[in-house]
């Protein structure tokens, strides 16, 4: 998880919210909100930072239209997850295919509750969390520990970590410029997937500089 920088609702949403009877049922511009979604996420998944598009995604809420009717149309509610092995055994299934109208105490969409800061990676690439509840969601709730996806943030940062063998011993200020690269603050656009992987090893690696 990385935190999400919310931007502008699609316009479609708000004056949809203001007819009678709304809902997100009802609500017929889903193509605006998934691209808008999409956006601001940079093309990652809101859980597991897969990669997302629009007509490849689902649409979250992070909490539940069925639990909370009153915030099913709350822009600030709504994110884009990736589809989780939708249709697969439950074991198998995670982000949002698995969390269902399951609660989560963290929304990477709040800045406030800090979710870069909370999640830990093991050296074969498991996420954790030193706090004990929003740990026992991650695996859980969003069974952010599927072996598919471990897998694949373990090749990100192997591959990564192959080609800076291959490159000798860099200055800090190297490690500096890929942080601010991976972590998407010199460019716009998409992020790569699992990137917060490759942002936590630099930022310790740059700890021990």
């Amino acid at each position: 998880m990385r935190t999400i920088i919310k931007g502008q609702e699609p316009r479609s949403l708000e004056q949809h919210r203001s007819t009678p009877h709304a809902n997100y049922y009802n609500y017929a511009d889903k193509d605006a909100l998934r691209e808008s979604l999409v956006t601001e996420q940079r093309g990652l998944c809101c859980y597991c930072l897969s990669r997302i598009r629009p007509r490849v995604m689902k649409v979250e809420h992070w909490r539940s239209q069925s639990g909370y009717p009153a915030e099913q149309l709350n822009y600030g509610n709504l994110l884009a997850a990736c589809m989780g092995n939708e249709g697969q055994a439950g074991r198998a299934q995670h982000c949002d295919t698995r969390k269902g109208n399951s609660d989560l105490s963290r929304n990477p969409a709040n800045p406030m509750h800090h979710v870069e800061d909370l999640i830990r990676f093991e050296p074969d690439r498991r996420i954790f969390s030193d706090d004990n509840a929003f740990d026992r969601e991650i695996n859980d709730v969003l069974n952010l520990n599927e072996k598919f996806l471990k897998n694949n943030r373990k090749a990100t940062l192997d591959g990564f970590r192959d080609a800076l063998k291959k490159r000798g011993t860099f200055p800090k200020t190297t490690l500096e410029k890929w942080l601010r690269e991976w972590n998407g603050e010199s460019y716009s656009g998409e992020l790569k997937p699992y990137c917060q992987v490759i942002v936590y090893w630099l930022r310790k690696r740059l700890a021990r500089v």
